[in-house]
């Protein structure tokens, strides 16, 4: 075995250069941390947006998620602001064929990959903020309560980023981590939920898929095919469904199917290991899909995630819990920045294990206070995303991209505000952001002076389990 954790080797004392010192910056460029990014440079704030990987997106273009879970309550757009702009812009720009199928949809919308890093490279450059990819934040440098800079590492070298306010959007909560934030992971056992690696085909036919979907009603042949396979040893036991298929056009598709568990996306070697046992596991759906699936039977692998698609890993230590009673009562705070309508999904721990799934009723959401982005013990870090304050329960719910969007945005607001004001977020008067929040386009619930922007159209017949995402 090569790995030793027990072997101790002290480095000597380092004088590194300041090669940034911007207002705030921003580490982390999935969704959250692309409109935490835009919302601080559009307010105000000179911002730097670090991420790891050559473009942004996270999730949905590192990992290739398939297509981004609901933006509405069943009735209205719950998500707006920033996170909507995006998606309506991704539809304008994948071509007029795509723009037909997904113009009137909200929910469920596919992604088309490359089309959305373009986006996304375009909007936050157009919001007046830098980014610089391909560096890691490796360590924190403290000042009691406060963060004095980031130690960066990138091909140019290490140096420190200093700056007033710090916004952490890793998704892992790593910033968060290293600053000594408390934090939680998992269940009561330490289990995750599972991670998934999704890939993109070509070669299919979606009009032959649609047929033999529809003839004992969508997805009951499908799953009734998968049994099928499992019981014959070409599928590995375990869901028996699919999680989502999204079609990018009547021949290329992109999948989220099956699991591979036990893995800590916050571990180099548990994704390395999911990163192998995912390929391989592409291989035998892909063989599945061929033998088994009308509309598949020719259609050929052309990418799959850089990494495994992550769930779950930390849930940080905030000035308030978001508690799956809040959820279920629909609960309002007064320091709310954002509305959440997804429903409680947590996907199962292992093979014989079953998902837990919680829906509120149609027109309905809870709100998301302020105050569970804002991590114990620190006065100039704010976190945003699936990593914020809640229980697990509500962490299955908070997880997914829209939501990331608007807590992105809130977070990106609350720092060009704090950075103008010299102090730290928790001297952000709440209801000035609010207001600048609904006046920048988010919605968060029926306030005083908030214009409606129309009505969702229900999610069209994109063939996506939206139990289980």
């Amino acid at each position: 075995m090569l790995t030793n954790e027990n072997k101790l080797m002290t480095i000597p004392a380092q004088q590194l250069p300041v090669s940034y010192t911007p207002d705030v910056v921003v580490v982390g460029g999935g969704p959250s941390g692309i409109a935490a990014a835009m919302a601080a440079a559009r307010n105000g704030a000179q911002t730097l947006l670090i991420e790891q990987r050559g473009y942004l997106g996270g999730m949905g273009t590192a990992a290739l998620v398939p297509a981004f879970c609901p933006y509405t309550d069943g009735e209205k757009p719950v998500i707006r602001g920033i996170g909507l702009d995006l998606l309506e812009r991704m539809k304008h720009e994948a071509g007029e064929a795509f723009l037909q199928r997904y113009e009137e949809q909200l929910d469920w919308v596919p992604i088309d990959v490359e089309t959305l890093k373009r986006v996304y490279d375009d909007a936050v450059a157009e919001s007046g903020a830098q980014i610089l990819f391909h560096t890691f934040a490796d360590q924190v440098l403290l000042d009691g309560d406060r963060i004095e800079g980031l130690v960066i590492s990138n091909k140019t070298g290490r140096s420190v980023v200093q700056a007033k306010l710090y916004i952490d959007a890793t998704g892992d909560a790593d910033l968060a981590a290293l600053a000594g934030v408390p934090f939680q992971s998992g269940g009561e056992q330490g289990e995750l939920q599972p991670g998934t690696m999704c890939y993109l085909v070509t070669g299919a036919d979606k009009k032959r898929f649609d047929r033999f979907t529809q003839e004992s009603g969508q997805g009951k042949q499908l799953e009734k095919t998968i049994i099928e396979a499992q019981q014959n040893g070409d599928l590995p036991d375990g869901r028996k469904r699919i999680s989502g298929i999204a079609w990018i056009s009547d021949t290329v598709a992109g999948f989220n199917f099956g699991h591979i568990f036990n893995v800590d996306g916050s571990k180099a070697e548990d994704l390395t290991r999911a990163a192998i046992e995912g390929r391989k596991l592409i291989d035998t759906q892909i063989r599945f899909l061929r033998k088994y699936v009308p509309g598949f039977e020719q259609v050929h692998l052309v990418h799959s995630g850089d990494q495994i698609g992550i769930r779950e890993t930390r849930r940080i230590a905030g000035d308030y819990t978001l508690v799956v009673d809040d959820f279920i009562s629909m609960r309002t705070f007064e320091d709310d920045i954002a509305r959440n309508a997804y429903f409680i999904d947590i996907h199962l721990a292992n093979a014989a294990s079953t998902m837990t799934i919680k829906h509120l009723p149609k027109g309905q959401s809870h709100g998301v206070p302020y105050r569970c982005m804002l991590p114990q013990g620190k006065s100039n870090l704010i976190v945003a995303g699936r990593s914020v304050s809640s229980d697990r329960p509500v962490q299955g719910s908070l997880r997914v991209m829209p939501n990331c969007f608007a807590m992105g945005q809130a977070a990106g607001t609350a720092a060009a505000m704090a950075s103008a004001d010299g102090g730290g977020f928790r001297e952000v008067p709440v209801p000035e952001l609010q207001r600048r929040l609904i006046e920048q386009g988010a919605w968060l619930g029926e306030r005083p002076g908030q214009a409606d922007r129309g009505q969702a159209v229900a999610a069209g017949p994109i063939h996506y389990d939206e139990e289980s995402k």
